[in-house]
């Protein structure tokens, strides 16, 4: 009897750790430097599994995976916003310092976020084909107001059949990588996804805009960029975007679209190792 109530006891002192985040689920491997891992919408933190596979360095891993994506629960809007008070809030309990952050697409926009909000305990940033202003390239001139949950396009999509949702499926991740095996598990993870966090989570991202808060982040900055389809074009929106950044180095990489460790793999962990190593 006295073993029982002590394992309940101990239950109740462990709950927290598991129920405390909503948005977030973290997994943690490895000893060493801490590097958090963001990935980018509708992915999973197992994108990253190759990645950390490659490091030179010995790191402490924290992986991140979001709500309504993976198998996870989804959470009310504003989603990218509960995403990021929760991994704040996380670094902070956990007391994460000089911090590296690996984030690709939404990912980096965490990233950006958070070394912005925490700039004594972010040291290093790595933005894989991630832009501050995603709506600036999608629709120059438009402003976050314009951006609305109730559109016509979003229920068009929330109400669309499962056919007609794989074909979008498919089309988005055939725009998202040149490597036809990994297209496959792209469109598995839109399919898995869901549909109103596929949604919603998106219109979040179009009224987003960080390009003033740039400033306020003091960590040293690789941006990668995916060179498809115009090289010249494409960084020239990057020094656009990232102008109010100051330690940074942009580099593009050739013959690849959006997921640039799945297109490009070898140029990618070269550079993230090379980085990692300064």
């Amino acid at each position: 009897m006295k073993v029982f109530f002590i394992s309940l006891a101990l239950s109740f002192l462990t709950a927290p750790a598991f129920c405390q985040y909503k948005a977030i689920k973290v997994f943690r491997t490895g000893s060493g430097s801490p590097i958090l891992f963001l990935p980018g919408f509708i992915t999973p933190g197992s994108v990253w599994n190759e990645t950390i596979q490659s490091l030179n360095s010995k790191s402490e891993s924290h992986i991140i995976s979001y709500a309504g994506f993976n198998g996870m629960p989804a959470i009310d809007t504003p989603w990218y916003a509960a995403i990021k008070a929760e991994l704040l809030q996380y670094i902070i309990k956990e007391n994460l310092t000089s911090l590296t952050i690996i984030g690709h697409s939404m990912g980096g926009n965490l990233g950006v976020d958070i070394a912005a909000a925490l700039p004594l305990k972010v040291s290093k940033l790595i933005l894989v084909d991630a832009l501050p202003c995603l709506r600036e390239l999608m629709m120059p001139g438009a402003k976050a107001s314009q951006i609305q949950y109730s559109s016509s396009y979003n229920k068009n999509i929330l109400q669309m059949s499962g056919e007609a949702f794989d074909k979008v499926a498919f089309t988005m991740a055939d725009n998202m990588t040149m490597n036809a095996g990994k297209r496959d598990t792209l469109i598995r993870w839109i399919k898995e996804a869901d549909r109103n966090t596929y949604v919603y989570g998106y219109t979040d991202l179009l009224k987003l805009d960080l390009r003033d808060i740039l400033k306020q982040v003091k960590a040293t900055t690789l941006i990668l960029g995916a060179s498809y389809q115009n090289a010249e074009v494409t960084k020239g929106n990057f020094e656009k975007q990232y102008a109010n950044l100051d330690l940074k180095v942009i580099e593009m990489a050739n013959d690849s679209k959006h997921f640039i460790m799945f297109d490009q793999p070898i140029w990618f962990y070269k550079k993230v190792n090379a980085f990692l190593k300064q």
